[in-house]
C-alpha cells in the first residue's frame, strides 16, 4: 500500500483554500492529477520558524518547491500532463518562467511591501494565524524574505532599491497578465478541456490577486478588466474546490452518526412491527375471505340432467 501523502501549507481565505501562492499551485495541481493529499496548515512555532512550505510528506521523503513536488507527484502516476504534446509541453514550460519572472515580484511587492496592504491585509493575516510571540516575527520575516528576493532578482544597477524598481515590476507583470489573457481566449483551460500544470501555477499566482481585498492595488484592478482570467479562477474554485469545506468536529460527527444508528434501527422495528401485525389479521378467522354459498335451488339445477 502506497503511504499516506500530507502537504503542509499555508491555511485558506478569501474563499481560497490556501492564501500562498505556491501553496495554492500545490492544491490546484493535486486537484486535477487526482492525488489524494492530506492538507495540514502550518502551525507556526519556534521548531518550524525556518521551515519552508508548501512541503509534501510521503513516508520518509520530504519534497519542497512547487516543481519538485509536482515531479515526485508525476513519479507516483498523478499527472495531469500526459495528454500534452511535446510542444505544449515547452509553452508549459515558458509561461512558468514568465510567471515566476514577471508576476511573482510584482505580486511579492503588492502584498508585502505596499505599505497600505502590508498593513491593513498581509500582516495581520499572518499575525493571526502566528501564535505569541511569533505573530510578531512571521509577518516581518516574510517581508524582509520578499524585499530581499525581488532585490536578487530584479535589482541589477543602476536599479537597487525597491521603489526604483516598483515601476518596472508592475509593468512587466500587467504585460505578463495580458500574455496570459491573450493565450487563454474564450478556453476554459490553457491546453484542451482538461487542467494541466500550466493551469495550476496560473490560477496559484493570478487567484489571490483576484480574491484578496487589497486597499491599494493597481495590478488588481488591471486583473478585473481581464475577464477571462478572473472567470478561469472563478471557475477552478467551482469546479474543484466547491466541496472543500471545513468537515464537523469528530464529536458532533459521532454524536450524528450515533443518532442516524438509533433512528435506523427505530425505522427497521416499526417496520418488522408492521409486517408482523399485517401477517396476524391476514391470518386471523374473522379476516379470512368466505366464498358465499349458492342457494340450494341453484345447486339442485345444476346438479340436474336434462329429460
Amino acid at each position: 500500500m502506497a503511504a499516506a501523502m500530507e502537504l503542509r501549507c499555508w491555511g485558506g481565505d478569501w474563499g481560497l483554500p490556501s492564501v500562498h501562492n505556491e501553496s495554492l499551485v500545490v492544491l490546484a495541481y493535486a486537484k486535477f492529477s487526482g492525488a489524494k493529499v492530506n492538507i495540514s496548515p502550518i502551525d507556526w512555532t519556534w521548531k518550524t520558524l525556518t521551515a519552508t512550505v508548501p512541503e509534501l510528506v510521503c513516508g520518509d521523503t520530504s519534497v519542497k518547491e512547487p516543481s519538485q513536488i509536482l515531479n515526485f507527484l508525476r513519479k507516483q502516476r498523478f499527472n495531469a500532463d500526459y495528454e500534452l504534446s511535446a510542444r505544449q509541453g515547452a509553452d508549459t514550460m515558458a509561461y512558468i518562467a514568465l510567471l515566476e519572472e514577471k508576476l511573482q515580484p510584482a505580486l511579492l511587492h503588492t502584498f508585502w511591501l505596499d505599505a497600505e496592504n502590508y498593513a491593513n491585509l498581509t500582516r495581520p493575516w499572518f499575525a493571526s494565524h502566528s501564535p505569541f510571540p511569533l505573530n510578531f516575527l512571521v509577518p516581518s520575516r516574510h517581508a524582509n524574505s520578499a524585499r530581499s528576493r525581488i532585490l536578487l532578482t530584479r535589482g541589477e544597477a543602476p536599479l537597487c532599491r525597491i521603489t526604483e524598481v516598483e515601476g518596472k515590476l508592475y509593468s512587466d507583470a500587467k504585460e505578463c497578465l495580458n500574455l496570459l489573457s491573450y493565450r487563454l481566449g474564450e478556453a476554459n483551460y490553457f491546453f484542451g478541456n482538461l487542467p494541466t500544470s500550466l493551469d495550476a501555477f496560473v490560477f496559484g499566482f493570478v487567484a489571490p490577486l483576484h480574491k484578496a481585498h487589497l486597499r491599494n492595488s493597481p495590478l488588481q484592478s488591471h486583473l478585473r478588466k481581464l475577464e477571462n482570467l478572473t472567470r478561469f479562477c472563478d471557475n477552478i474554485l467551482a469546479d474543484y474546490f466547491s466541496s472543500a469545506q471545513p468537515g464537523l468536529p469528530p464529536s458532533v460527527q459521532e454524536t450524528m452518526d450515533a443518532n442516524l444508528q438509533k433512528l435506523t434501527q427505530l425505522v427497521n422495528k416499526e417496520s418488522n412491527l408492521i409486517e408482523k401485525m399485517d401477517d396476524n389479521l391476514r391470518s386471523s378467522p374473522q379476516h379470512k375471505l368466505h366464498r358465499p354459498q349458492p342457494k340450494p335451488g341453484l345447486v339442485i339445477e345444476k346438479s340436474s340432467t336434462p329429460a
